[in-house]
């Protein structure tokens, strides 16, 4: 692609991804400036970026993990178009307010040295999505809760030992990482103590890759057991870097810590004597029939999952489903666990409404002594339950099964009204997993009674 970009053949792209070593800006990117938006400089060995970026004029999203940065550049800031700026895994220290545009909606300074942020994020009011899991925090601005936009917040791997009250306040968030703070270590620590089955690495054989996140690789492997016989299971291995959500210690503790529930991927037991040390969970294989609910949200959702191709749901589907996982949630902080991640591309689901929730790379464990706290904690959940409730609805069609139209209306009507308790701004005036479980068990008994 360097090749390419220097002999002038990449005349109009949008994109450009050039990983290859660079330590210097290649100044014939500068040829692209009438149509590159999105410049993906990743896994190189950069510490600069030209004072003149800003040339780059239709400019929206600069990716530039992975490299030797000791501050985040300012220029950033005077690049007019930027909503969308990814530095993860460098060696930042410190944010200067000049590199914070205000047009940005996602952030992402994960895994980097910074014991601060500046005061000036606050008139990042388009913020949406900000990324700080694997720094040195222990507080934040007061000034980011203007940032009424805020929907997913990432602290997790910090040195916070309270949050910021305002935090537990924000109108629009949703989606939290808490893990490895000092707020959370105690509860963690705690439970790690809970006994769970170990099988030895050598009485497992792995087989071909099932899928990979930021968190691990999961497998498809055979368990062989003390009286001989196989059995299909499934193997997350960890990786041991810190992920945009967490640490990978974090999510074992909380997998563990769940146990077993008809509306979670479980976990059987943990492996031991791996011959390279690596930590890692056999958990039961998934039938075949179930997919993922939807795809990660894009670089244009922003926070937002991606619907392909998915089947219109009847009223019957859609209230077995969600009510499956608003039980597997209220399950959850029973435990004392926060998902952190509820999400539909984090949910499976059968072809006749059956969910499972999994991911637990941005669980953390609730601060239960204090009661405020972890009732706020759970009620920012209920606000990532209500938008995934919304999405379902709006996948929900009426079908030849549905007995009558009014019955219909009428039944949908009270799941918006629902969706909308679980999404307002006022945090406190949200309701609990297990009120949400209630009104829902309600309506999916109305349905049973009128359709069956």
């Amino acid at each position: 692609m360097l090749e390419q970009l220097k002999a002038g053949q990449l005349t109009g792209i949008k994109r450009l991804d050039l990983s290859c070593g660079l330590t210097e800006f290649p100044s014939e990117i500068f040829d692209l400036a009438d149509s590159l938006e999105i410049l993906n400089l990743s896994g190189n060995r950069l510490s600069s970026l030209p004072d003149d970026l800003p040339r780059l004029q239709r400019l929206r999203i600069i990716f530039c993990s992975d490299n030797l940065f000791t501050e985040l550049p300012a220029v950033l800031g005077r690049c007019e178009n930027l909503t969308m700026v990814g530095f993860k895994a460098n060696q930042i220290s410190r944010v200067p307010a000049e590199a914070l545009a205000p047009t940005l909606r996602w952030l992402i300074l994960t895994d980097n040295r910074i014991q601060s942020l500046p005061s000036c994020i606050g008139q990042c009011k388009q913020m949406q999505k900000l990324m700080l899991a694997g720094n040195e925090l222990n507080d934040l601005p007061a000034e980011l809760a203007s940032c009424k936009e805020l929907e997913l917040l990432r602290l997790s791997a910090n040195r916070f030992e309270v949050l910021p009250p305002w935090l537990l306040t924000m109108p629009r968030l949703a989606w939290l990482a808490l893990a490895g703070n000092p707020l959370t270590d105690a509860f963690e620590t705690a439970r790690q103590a809970q006994s769970i089955a170990e099988m030895d690495w050598q009485d497992i054989e792995l087989g071909a890759k099932l899928g990979e996140g930021a968190s691990g690789v999961i497998s498809k492997a055979k368990l062989i057991q003390v009286n001989g016989a196989s059995k299909d299971v499934a193997v997350k291995l960890f990786k041991s870097t810190v992920t945009s959500d967490g640490m990978p210690r974090c999510e074992m503790a909380a997998s563990i810590a769940v146990g077993l529930h008809p509306n979670i991927v479980g976990v059987m037991g943990k492996i031991r004597f791996h011959p390279n040390g690596e930590q890692g969970l056999v958990m039961p294989l998934i039938a075949s029939d179930y997919k993922n609910l939807a795809q990660p949200p894009s670089l244009e959702s922003c926070t937002r999952d991606v619907y392909v191709q998915v089947k219109a749901f009847s009223l019957q589907e859609l209230i077995s489903l969600a009510l499956g996982i608003a039980r597997a949630a209220e399950h959850l902080h029973t435990c004392g666990i926060l998902h952190g991640d509820l999400y539909a591309h984090n949910i499976l689901h059968s072809s006749v409404g059956h969910g499972l929730l999994g991911d637990f790379g941005a669980a953390s464990f609730l601060p239960m002594q204090d009661d405020y706290t972890s009732q706020a904690l759970q009620r920012i959940e209920v606000r990532a339950f209500g938008i995934l409730l919304g999405e379902l609805i709006s996948h929900c069609s009426e079908s030849d099964d549905d007995a009558n139209s009014s019955t219909f209306q009428a039944t949908k009507s009270k799941l918006i009204e629902l969706q909308k308790r679980c999404i307002q701004a006022e945090v406190s005036a949200r309701p609990m997993f297990a009120e949400v479980v209630q009104s829902m068990n309600a309506l999916n008994r109305h349905v049973d009674f009128t359709w069956n």
